[in-house]
């Protein structure tokens, strides 16, 4: 029998575009690397700013990681898979934001030169894995567990700040940061987002402040309403204060004046009922997530009853669990049991905008008003301060921390790479390779302030031969310290989760040899153009 000629079988379309075997890797890998170099610049206290100007020309200068990425328009998918991590580790723990991209596209970098060795990915994987699982008890070691005090926590909070725009404030920031979070700490569970950070515009860095309460921007409803209340009573309300639309459709006919005169009497009185049912409960305030009628904000006002209509879903939720009221769906089923109570209220107009200060000498809710001069200072301002307070509640809630300065890094890659030789095959080059991309954040931290990085880096590679764990580098001056000493200290799970994120991100793009990207096929555009 003769040999039988198959013709070749394509089970794309022509329009599909696919990249296999080393290429796709090769892709996936240098597009990593330009963002992690895209952020890079921005790492430790002497990065520098990145200004973003979007489509709607709207200018942001940061050096805050996850914020950058999340504003540049990313094409390839790896490179959006890297903005992810630094979104989630922003989450999941409020910082460490550019650690994770910078140490995944570094760990990516040294797979690629393994891989130009033929050794397989598979191999590779492994032995990252097995460093990362090492990383982790080392980690656990390196960690010391601490009581909260005031001093602790400044510190951390501090560290958190250093090198953000808002640096020259940051011993005031720190403060009201630490105050802040030791607010929201009486109950067991802390969430970090019971510290509302809100920004107004004008004034310096140094007047932010910190509000026992929430501050909503908003206005009255009715200009003869108090300004100012003590010791209110509160309604939280999510039905409207207005006449009831009908479900069905419905024509309603007048014929003449008197008709006309009884049906507004009628809207009138279904009105005058709702108000004197709140008056009846010796309500002070209402706060309603729907709608509140110009006539039932007038009558509000004749009865001394301060009202905020269209409140935030996520604000209404705040102001039942400072206020310790419960937010009711109908008002016919409301109850003076229902009120929570408050300290203080008032209306106050700061750069041309109305706000409203609602307060409480006991609240685990908490505001921060970040104020500065411009958009961008008050936004820089703002990102300190949410680092700062997600660094503190990550560390309030395992009470572990470690040595900042890049002590925490070199530590981790002189004890990985003494592990690497008590290996033996080919895993042993890739948890090498996994200490030595380590070596990107101590390096960086000395670029960026202007000094030799590999005299840095040899230098702290024999303090920490020698036993000294918590040596890192002085980016002001470029000497070698003892970071705890000096209270450069981070909380441990903030490290660990950027060292996991990092590794978990490099290993799922290693394992991806094949990429295929669907076009739009030529019957597709022609639909979408008709």
């Amino acid at each position: 029998m003769g040999e039988k000629n198959y013709e070749p079988l394509y089970f794309l379309p022509d329009e599909y575009l696919r990249v296999m075997g080393r290429k796709a890797q090769r892709n996936n890998i240098a597009a990593a690397k330009l963002v992690a170099e895209a952020v890079r610049t921005t790492l430790g206290p002497k990065g520098m700013d990145k200004m973003i100007v979007d489509s709607s020309n709207n200018v942001i200068v940061t050096n805050d990681g996850a914020e950058i990425l999340s504003h540049l328009s990313l094409e390839h998918p790896v490179a959006r898979m890297i903005a992810d991590i630094s979104k989630n580790q922003e989450r999941s723990v409020g910082d460490g934001t550019t650690t994770a991209a910078v140490l995944a596209g570094e760990l990516l970098s040294h797979a690629e030169r393994l891989l130009d060795m033929n050794i397989h990915p598979s191999v590779i994987i492994k032995g990252y894995r097995m460093a990362l699982r090492k990383a982790k008890d080392i980690l656990k070691t390196l960690s010391t567990e601490t009581e909260p005090d005031d001093d602790m926590l400044k510190r951390i909070a501090e560290t958190a700040m250093t090198g953000k725009g808002a640096e020259q404030a940051k011993d005031i920031l720190a403060d009201i940061c630490v105050k802040a979070v030791k607010a929201i700490s009486r109950e067991k569970k802390i969430d970090p987002s019971d510290v509302m950070i809100r920004s107004i515009k004008g004034g310096s860095v140094e007047d932010s402040e910190l509000v026992q309460g929430i501050v909503l921007e908003k206005e009255k409803v009715n200009t003869s309403m108090p300004q100012e209340l003590k010791k209110a009573k509160v309604l939280l309300l999510d039905a409207p204060l207005e006449v009831r639309e009908t479900e069905i459709s419905a024509n309603i006919q007048i014929n003449n004046p008197e008709q006309m005169h009884k049906f507004i009497d009628m809207e009138d009185s279904m009105i005058r009922e709702m108000i004197d049912k709140i008056e009846e409960m010796d309500v002070d305030v209402v706060f309603c997530q729907k709608g509140i009628d110009n006539l039932a904000a007038h009558y509000l006002a004749k009865k001394g009853i301060f009202a905020l209509r269209r409140v935030k879903r996520s604000e209404m939720q705040k102001l039942a669990k400072m206020s310790k009221g419960r937010i009711i769906s109908t008002l016919e089923e409301a109850s003076s049991d229902d009120l929570g109570h408050i300290d203080e209220l008032r209306e106050d107009r700061l750069s041309e905008e109305s706000y409203v200060f609602v307060e409480s000498k006991t609240s685990n809710v908490v505001s921060l008003i970040a104020r500065g001069s411009t958009v961008e200072a008050m936004d820089e301002v703002k990102r300190a301060l949410d680092d700062a307070v997600g660094d503190l509640t990550t560390f309030m809630r395992g009470r572990r921390i470690v040595a900042g300065a890049g002590a925490c890094e070199v530590a981790l890659l002189t004890q990985i790479a003494r592990y690497s030789e008590e290996l033996t095959g080919k895993e042993q080059l890739a948890v090498r390779a996994f200490s030595e991309a380590l070596e990107i954040i101590p390096k960086t931290l000395a670029e960026n302030a202007g000094l030799d990085p590999i005299d840095i880096l040899a230098s702290l590679k024999v303090e920490h031969n020698e036993g000294h764990e918590h040596k890192g580098i002085d980016v002001f001056d470029g000497s070698i310290i003892d970071a705890f000493d000096k209270g450069i200290v981070e909380p441990f799970q903030v490290k660990l989760e950027a060292v996991v994120s990092a590794t978990e991100l490099a290993i799922m793009i290693l394992r991806i040899d094949d990429v295929i990207t669907a076009q739009p096929t030529k019957a597709q555009e022609k639909q979408e153009e008709k």
